[in-house]
């Protein structure tokens, strides 16, 4: 085990208690019966976005935000017109990954995909809860875990480097 590894471990530890906590939270203001899945979704945002360094954290982070936006709105407009299943979730997975690649933004196709998985299956659970209040929540959870995973790579001081490795 080295100090590096320590590092990552406490990073992954500290976003996914503040992504659950927070993203819970909130989404029990709006909609308590899927808070829990609310906070599991932001330790999921969290922990997707969460790199070794700071920059490759606010890469991730733009590909986690821009991504769970497209899915989010896929999978609105969806259950806005029809009603949940399986081969609505596919075709929706389908269509974001097409819109994704068509629209020049390839990298946030699998988080898009995951967005849209993510919003369907919520709405399979709680088919009274509302397509589009679904997605702005999942799309707020998906920014909270994000945001806690920046803010913990920014305050948390990096590692000196060697002078054989980059500073990021």
């Amino acid at each position: 085990m080295n100090r590096d590894g320590l590092r990552i471990a406490a990073h992954f530890a500290l976003v996914t208690l503040l992504s659950y906590v927070c993203g819970s939270r909130i989404t029990g203001l709006v909609h308590t019966a899927s808070a829990g899945t609310g906070g599991l979704w932001a330790v999921m945002s969290g922990n997707v976005a969460l790199q070794a360094t700071r920059r490759e954290t606010w890469s991730a982070a733009r590909l986690q935000i821009v991504g769970t936006l497209i899915g989010s709105i896929v999978s609105a407009a969806y259950l806005v017109a029809l009603p949940y299943s399986e081969i609505g979730m596919a075709l929706c997975i389908f269509g974001t990954v097409l819109l994704c690649h068509a629209s020049r933004a390839p990298d946030q196709a699998r988080l898009a995909a995951l967005a849209v998985g993510v919003v369907m299956v919520v709405s399979s659970l709680h088919p009274m809860l509302h397509p589009v209040l679904n997605s702005v929540l999942r799309f707020t959870e998906a920014c909270v875990g994000t945001a806690v995973a920046v803010l913990v790579i920014t305050i948390w001081p990096e590692p000196k480097t060697r002078p054989d490795h980059e500073v990021s």
